[in-house]
């Protein structure tokens, strides 16, 4: 039988398709297998030393000790899955609590599991690395400041994370956040940005932190990101910085950050103007929601008007490699007495403060957690524990089944012999990967916990089921 094409046909329809392919895969990349801080501590950039996120921790730890001193109260606070079968006498709770430290909670009674393990994950997550990421803040947390001040401040924030570096001190990420680029505030972005950066490295002899990002606050056109790529430029070619080094993260706060005045998707423009140095884009839920006019009693992260929004920027940033943040919950978890001599009435008052800032934040990171944001801010060492309460409690609650499903499927599509045998499976195998890809580095699990599911931590971290597949072959 004679082919109706001959190659020199389809040739030229076949080289351009490949140039389209080759733009398409530029455009995404797919998802990036770099870890994700879950959060990021924003705190007014004057206020910073580089001992900062040791003595985070050490509140966070305090704070947890004082309203939550075991899991049977952390989790009624937190109204934790299958919570209200837990025992409430206090002898009970004894009890429960002094044999869980002896012998662990068995997985079937999964109130008290579940209870147990998210507080245990919590200790040591703290005790490990309580701040992930920590972003000095020249805006809305440093306020509008005299120009000599600002300046004193760029100076003295970038000395302390010197000095972080050489004692070793600083969080995995860190960054600062310089204000916008608008017609108001773009002269004094520069100059912070600039008096960091010349200040840095000239403490460092050249040398930033690992993981080193600018984020840059309401952004509303391409042109501002671009100009920070310019700026970036010239300050990497005026020092010893390699081409490229200097990142950014952009932040969408308004509207028009969503879309233009022509309708298009303005948030993916910006990245793309940014070219390749954009890492990060951070939803900031209270500028956004006061853009839709809403009032300040609905000023929330479960809006849904801001759902919306970070509906949009799953779409517009998916398959890019670009981290996604969600915003911070502004009701901080803080006692409203304080001294040694509290009456019971106070101590009432106080945990019941706590225990409702608690909950809100909780609600809102697993609201976060639901729609694929897997990073969030935090303002206040109190918020920590809850953050990976609720990161640990997502993950946990799936656990068991996500291990039996996995180990499952690893072992029946290493048995196929056929790539077509297996074309339904790897997509959900790709999945059950992805959360244990997640929930490791997010700390909700150990690397044992990885084991059983019949895979290694250096499989998960390489995030691919398919090649776990054609390894084990």
């Amino acid at each position: 039988m004679k082919n109706i094409l001959r190659p020199d046909q389809t040739s030229e329809i076949l080289s351009q398709l490949s140039v389209a392919n080759k733009s398409f895969d530029s455009n995404y990349p797919g998802k990036s297998l770099k870890r994700q801080p879950v959060h990021t501590i924003y705190g007014g950039a004057h206020l910073f030393k580089a001992e900062t996120a040791q003595k985070m921790g050490q509140l966070a730890l305090y704070n947890l000790a004082d309203f939550a001193p075991n899991f049977v109260v952390f989790a009624k606070a937190l109204e934790l899955k299958g919570a209200e079968n837990l025992p409430t006498k206090s002898s009970e709770i004894e009890t429960l609590v002094n044999d869980s430290e002896a012998n662990g909670v068995d997985p079937a009674n999964s109130a008290a599991w579940l209870a147990w393990r998210v507080y245990s994950q919590v200790f040591k997550k703290i005790n490990r690395e309580a701040v992930e990421d920590f972003r000095l803040d020249y805006e809305d947390g440093f306020g509008i400041r005299p120009d000599e001040e600002e300046d004193k401040v760029a100076e003295q924030g970038a000395k302390a994370v010197a000095l972080g570096m050489q004692k070793g001190t600083l969080p995995p990420f860190i960054g600062i956040r310089i204000k916008p680029f608008n017609s108001e505030f773009v002269e004094r972005g520069v100059r912070t940005l600039n008096i960091f950066i010349s200040t840095l490295l000239s403490e460092t002899k050249g040398k930033l932190p690992e993981n080193f990002v600018v984020t840059l606050p309401k952004v509303e056109i391409a042109a501002q990101a671009l100009a920070l790529v310019q700026v970036f430029e010239v300050l990497e070619a005026e020092s010893d910085l390699s081409p490229g080094q200097l990142k950014m993260e952009i932040m969408i706060e308004t509207t028009q950050s969503i879309f233009n005045a022509n309708g298009e998707v303005t948030a993916r423009k910006i990245a793309n103007a940014a070219k390749n140095r954009c890492i990060g884009a951070h939803f900031g839920t209270y500028d956004y929601t006061a853009s839709c006019d809403l009032i300040a009693a609905y000023q929330t992260m479960d809006s849904p008007v801001c759902d919306f929004a970070r509906d949009v920027m799953k779409v517009a940033f998916g398959g890019s490699k670009i981290f996604l943040s969600d915003g911070a919950t502004n009701i901080m978890p803080v006692a409203p007495h304080r001294g040694e001599n509290l009456s019971a009435q106070q101590v009432r008052e106080n945990n019941q403060t706590v225990y409702r800032a608690w909950k809100l934040a909780y609600a809102h990171i697993r609201h976060s957690l639901a729609s694929g944001f897997y990073q969030g801010w935090d303002l206040h060492p109190a918020q920590i524990p809850v953050r990976y309460a609720a990161n640990a409690a997502f993950f946990l609650e799936q656990i068991q089944e996500s291990t039996l499903r996995l180990r499952n499927f690893v072992e029946q599509a290493s048995k196929a012999t056929l790539s077509g045998d297996i074309f339904d499976d790897a997509a959900t195998g790709q999945g059950l990967l992805n959360f244990f890809f997640r929930a490791l580095n997010s700390g909700a699990i150990d690397p044992e916990d990885v084991e059983k599911a019949g895979v290694t931590v250096d499989e998960v971290k390489a995030g691919s089921f398919r090649r776990i597949v054609e390894a084990r072959r």
